[in-house]
């Protein structure tokens, strides 16, 4: 016997504006970073843009009814900061905001409860243009933006997160140039990663201020963590270079969100480029969250490679292994021992899964009028069940999210990849529920008590 889901576990599934909504530039929204990105040529995937996406912008309405019929009890979602501040400050854009507040009031009369992200990558292009995430003001520019947000919304939505996967924006966006802006500077990714701290301290702060610390509803900060591990046959450099990337990717940005501190690994990773912050203002990073919400896809297995850059580990391919379209390694237990380290290491929080998720190869939809995708099936069944153990062994979970809801554009990678338990055929936008959303169904209407 499994330990059962507790009461009030939020089963739902995940998404992000811009890779969804479309019609970024509609009611008055200003252009955003990624609306630019895309449009240079060499960035992404077949040259594919965010223009149309899934047109959830268009489709609200039909979209949440579908999320309706598959039982979801929660769904997250971001705002793009852009249409509700075209000019990254300042002007209130009220028709960009209306649309979320329509969002909000169709997903609370269809039953499902909103978790709402601040950031999920896309940033004013206006912010940009005054140093964005670099701008010493950014901190200041974010609680602005989410002081808006909260007093619009926060009588509707009961949970609230900073950002989304702050490595990502300041590794792919700065430190290797694949992601928006497309910077390539290890000085500017050291900066960049201290700047989203210091957002979401403010952003949490403003939320307090903001709801006078009611307790009523929750705010907390997601990250994506990829377990560092070694081969059976690990060297002492082995050792060292996955010690290196767990603090770069895994704990440059829980540790001063928690513990106040920067990994010691940092300034040897950074090299040069890691700035001396001063102590009381790494400290101030230590705000109280009420929850922390873990992406989880993969682990990787490493070995020491002095080509690798910044950190000198490269991922080992695992034989015998099931691999995603990604190229990622399909590893549950993984998701079960990262959450218990989460628990453990960060006082104990309340957790959300806020994705998890695969992309597979998947027929197309006018086979049949069915699209079976037994791989994606499989992944989720294995990984819920990675939270059941996690629970077992001490971990506080509250919900889990599974990515994505849409296929859709998969940021640099355009249209190439489909996470979605929806297939969505960007032709037409027919929307066809593949086989994993018809499983994940019963699993939300078991609460988790028949995976198989």
């Amino acid at each position: 016997m499994r330990q059962p889901f507790p009461p009030g576990f939020l089963w739902g599934c995940a998404t992000s504006a811009y890779q969804i909504e479309g019609s970024p530039l509609a009611d008055g929204a200003g252009v955003s970073n990624w609306h630019r990105f895309v449009r240079t040529p060499g960035r992404v995937h077949g040259g594919e843009t965010g223009d149309v996406a899934c047109d959830h912008y268009r489709r609200m309405k039909d979209d949440v009814a579908l999320m309706r019929e598959l039982g979801l009890k929660a769904y997250r979602f971001s705002i793009a900061w852009n249409r509700v501040l075209p000019d990254g400050r300042g002007r209130v854009n009220a028709a960009g905001l209306g649309f979320y507040e329509r969002l909000v009031d169709e997903l609370l009369a269809a039953g499902i409860q909103p978790m709402v992200t601040l950031h999920h990558w896309d940033l004013p292009a206006a912010l940009d243009d005054r140093g964005g995430w670099l701008s010493p003001d950014m901190p200041d520019w974010f609680a602005d933006y989410a002081q808006i947000c909260f007093k619009a919304l926060d009588d509707r939505v009961p949970l609230w997160v900073t950002l989304n996967e702050p490595w990502v924006v300041a590794d792919g966006g700065f430190m290797h140039g694949v992601l928006a802006p497309g910077h390539k500077s290890a000085f500017e990714a050291a900066i960049v990663a201290h700047r989203l701290m210091q957002s979401h301290a403010k952003g949490v702060q403003a939320y307090r201020a903001v709801t006078r610390n009611s307790g009523r509803h929750k705010i907390g900060l997601v990250v994506n963590i990829e377990p560092k591990h070694l081969p059976p046959d690990a060297s002492e450099a082995d050792r060292h270079a996955a010690r290196l990337a767990d603090a770069y990717m895994n704990r440059q940005y829980l540790d001063p969100a928690r513990l106040g501190s920067y990994p010691d690994e940092l300034r040897e990773v950074f090299g040069e480029a890691w700035p001396d912050w001063p102590a009381a203002e790494v400290e101030a990073l230590q705000q109280p969250v009420d929850f922390l919400g873990l992406n989880y896809y993969t682990r990787a297995v490493v070995r020491h490679d002095v080509k690798a850059w910044p950190v000198p580990a490269a991922p080992q391919r695992q034989p015998g292994a099931i691999h995603t379209e990604m190229g990622w390694e399909v590893h549950p237990q993984s998701l079960a021992d990262t959450l218990v380290w989460m628990h453990e290491r960060y006082g104990g929080l309340p957790l959300y899964v806020t994705e998890n998720g695969a992309a597979f190869y998947d027929p197309p939809s006018s086979i049949g009028g069915r699209i079976d995708d037994p791989l994606r099936v499989h992944y989720l069944r294995s990984h819920i069940a990675a939270v059941q153990d996690a629970m077992a062994r001490g971990a506080d979970m509250r919900g889990y999210f599974a990515w994505s809801l849409f296929d859709n554009l998969e940021w640099a990678l355009g249209f190439a990849k489909r996470f979605g338990l929806v297939h969505v055929d960007f032709q037409t936008q027919q929307r066809t529920p593949k086989a994993s959303a018809r499983y994940y169904a019963r699993v939300i209407a078991s609460h988790g008590a028949q995976l198989d």
